[in-house]
């Protein structure tokens, strides 16, 4: 039973402003029977398709498998299953409304299989009709899971023919947007068992305000930096954040002149400030129409150069896949992992199908990447300058798998979640298009936040003592990504996540003057977070609010029990200046050398820019004769760099091997629906080893101390 419903099954009223389904949709009528057996909450603008009692639920293990009792359910948003002794009420009074473990969001549906005896086997899809009783079902889902379910056959036949044929309409009424969009905010009563605002369990810095930039400018030390507000209206660039970090010493004024030479108006901007005062920039390719000759540029380079006197232009589409190859090596790994005949066979035929999907390649490559530019921005104080072509896919991935790897901050809860904030969620990740929320965009799809994560998790086995979460934590990040009912991953930018957000509660008018401006609603403005008048929050939670969907038991399991934390993760990098520094102002000395990272070489670049065309390549080179004399290393290959200064509570960096051997399949994530090789929930949890952990730990301190105190009495009787 869930705490302040009427019954446990809380079916929604249809009133104005919420999804209606298309004409001629019918809703089946779920009976209060049948109600009474289920603990499931809907969500606003959810309805009931159909419900299916007595279904079990298979439960596969490494060496076993099992069956859980349960209720099937399906809804105009998911197909839910709860067991029968399914406990969805916490301990400290919150609702888990989404359970991760038994519950597949529509879109999150790849294919359907209805199986009876006879045999007989039929794919479901949007345009099929079951012509037979099915006695099981199988939904395989894009997140590498296989949920299986048995039907009673006692007297319930028709059940499992109208639940199994709901779930097939279900997918075609899950066309264009998501019902959950068009439902509007969520609306959560401050009652019991209610969702508070920010219940987060970690504190996590969303970067929607000024003053959350400024935490995070206070943090990585960089003073001579500031948070510009050029942006607030996305007038500047609608992909961008409201705000972001550039020099202090250019105005917005003159920051106004740079947008133009950028694709999308996406400016360099600071990403993150190395201990020892290297910084890290992001930006997109230079627009190919501008004129170097004719245009004033100063103000680029100034953003560009941040101070330095060295500026290395890292070309992030260089010895990476693109988009549409991490795509289509995701859909071989996935058809690879969740075919059982395939890993029945041999191991040689397995290890070639999986080198065939080239998915570790791509991870070894991105770990490469990553690793090289930390050891560059560790080995002196430089501007680095990371540059796609729309700054929106690599750009991400690079930039926050190189502050994992250097930063401690990064590796804790509230670090990490930040970073994926920051550098993914407010940096504008076409997060809606990449996992195809839009089903007509099926061909701009492909899972670079996945393959993230995946390098992160390599990390993690490499380094399992310098990370506060755990590979449990990783699995239920890349499992929500496809769960659409959280803001945090179905929009493409911060503008239209706000605009998505409002979108019941205000409209919004544009103007060429102002930008983008709310329109007053009953009297007075409405922003994002705001109480309405019945103190109901009015805005769609962030996936960040694990309690909505985690069990307590399964948040536990999320906290790493050999995490050895720093003495002080948070501490601000500015607090050590390198002995090596070069903090002069090169612009106007004249001192500027512009190296490219390409290939794993620094090579020399004879020009700012590097114009495309031919004639403005001969003048560049003219201009560079000036300044040979300044330039003693024209081209040098990378090599792993050990700072030559001391960074205090920094940790050490995390470079990883990169050997065949040292680089591994994600096993509990990509076999998860795989009954040959499944990796069900250890039979030792976290919770458990971290209590075994700490009376080790605990027996260990005991010894040492009596150890030390026998031999100080010791050394006094003798004295």
């Amino acid at each position: 039973m869930l705490s302040g419903s009427r019954s446990s099954f809380d079916v929604k009223q249809h009133q104005p402003g919420q999804y209606m389904p298309p004409k001629g949709t019918k809703i089946p009528e779920i009976s209060e029977q049948k109600s009474r057996n289920l603990a499931f909450k809907c969500l606003p603008g959810e309805y009931v398709y159909e419900v299916a009692v007595n279904v079990r639920k298979s439960i596969s293990y490494k060496d076993s498998s099992g069956f859980v009792p349960g209720t099937l359910c399906c809804t105009n948003l998911r197909v839910a299953f709860r067991p029968e002794r399914a406990h969805t009420v916490e301990d400290n009074g919150s609702t888990i409304i989404l359970s991760g473990e038994h519950d597949v969001a529509l879109p999150c549906i790849e294919k359907i299989l209805a199986v009876n005896s006879l045999p007989k086997t039929k794919v479901l899809t949007a345009n099929t009709t079951l012509k037979f009783i099915p006695e099981e079902l199988l939904i395989y889902c894009r997140d590498f899971r296989i949920m299986h379910f048995y039907f009673n056959q006692s007297g319930l036949e028709t059940q499992a023919f109208r639940i199994t044929n709901s779930i097939s309409q279900a997918l075609q009424v899950c066309t264009a947007l998501m019902p959950i969009e068009k439902a509007g905010p969520w609306t959560v009563e401050n009652g019991g068992g209610s969702r508070k605002k920010g219940s987060v369990d970690f504190p996590t810095l969303l970067f929607e305000t000024f003053m959350d930039w400024e935490n995070e400018l206070k943090r990585i030390g960089a003073l001579d930096w500031r948070v510009s507000p050029i942006n607030e209206r996305f007038d500047a660039s609608a992909s961008l954040s409201k705000y972001f970090l550039v020099p202090s010493k250019v105005l917005d004024t003159e920051l106004k002149r740079t947008f133009p030479h950028f694709i999308e108006r996406r400016i360099p901007r600071l990403s993150w400030r190395h201990p020892g005062g290297s910084d890290l920039l992001r930006a997109a390719n230079f627009q190919p129409n501008t004129d170097p000759e004719k245009e004033d540029l100063r103000f680029v380079e100034m953003l560009m150069f941040a101070n330095h006197s060295q500026c290395v232009m890292v070309d992030t589409a260089d010895e990476l896949p693109s988009v549409s190859e991490i795509q289509m090596s995701y859909l071989k790994l996935r058809s690879l992992c969740m075919n059982e005949n395939s890993v029945a066979g041999s191991d040689d035929k397995w290890l070639s199908n999986l080198e065939g999907t080239h998915w570790l390649d791509h991870v070894r490559s991105c770990l490469k990447k990553a690793s090289d530019i930390s050891s560059l921005i560790a080995e002196r104080c430089r501007s680095v300058v990371l540059q796609e072509s729309d700054d929106r896919d690599l750009n991400c991935l690079l930039a926050a798998l190189i502050q994992v790897i250097s930063d401690p901050h990064a590796r804790t809860f509230s670090g990490f979640q930040s970073l994926v904030q920051k550098e993914w969620v407010a940096a504008g990740h076409p997060f809606r298009q990449r996992f195809g929320i839009l089903k007509e965009m099926d061909k701009d799809q492909s899972p670079v936040f996945l393959l993230f994560l995946d390098c992160v998790w390599q990390l993690l086995q490499q380094f399992p003592a310098s990370f506060e979460f755990t590979e449990m934590y990783l699995t239920a990040m890349h499992d929500i990504t496809y769960q659409p009912f959280f803001s945090t991953f179905i929009y493409n930018c911060q503008w239209e996540r706000g605009r998505g957000n409002q979108r019941q509660n205000c409209g919004q008018m544009y103007t060429p003057i102002n930008g983008w401006r709310d329109i007053t609603t009953h009297g007075r403005h409405m922003k994002s977070g705001d109480l309405s008048s019945d103190g109901a929050t009015s805005h769609c939670p962030r996936v960040w609010e694990w309690s909505l969907s985690c069990s307590h038991q399964q948040r536990a399991q999320f906290r790493n029990p050999v995490y050895k934390r720093t003495q002080h993760p948070e501490l601000a990098n500015g607090n050590c200046v390198p002995s090596n520094t070069d903090k002069v102002d090169p612009l106007s000395s004249g001192t500027c050398v512009v190296y490219l990272l390409q290939k794993g070489s620094l090579t020399l670049q004879t020009q700012f820019l590097p114009w495309k065309n031919a004639s403005n390549q001969r003048r560049g080179s003219r201009r560079a004769q000036s300044s040979e004399s300044l330039l003693v290393e024209p081209e040098r290959s990378l090599r792993i760099i050990k700072p030559t200064f001391t960074i205090p509570h920094s940790g050490e960096m995390l470079l990883p091997l990169l050997t065949s051997v040292r680089i591994h399949l994600w096993k509990r994530c990509y076999f998860r629906g795989n009954s040959e090789v499944q990796m069900g929930p250890s039979t030792i949890t976290s919770t458990s080893l971290a209590k075994e952990l700490q009376l080790l730990q605990e027996k260990l301190f005991h010894h040492l101390s009596s150890k030390t105190t026998n031999g100080t009495d010791h050394q006094a009787g003798r004295t």
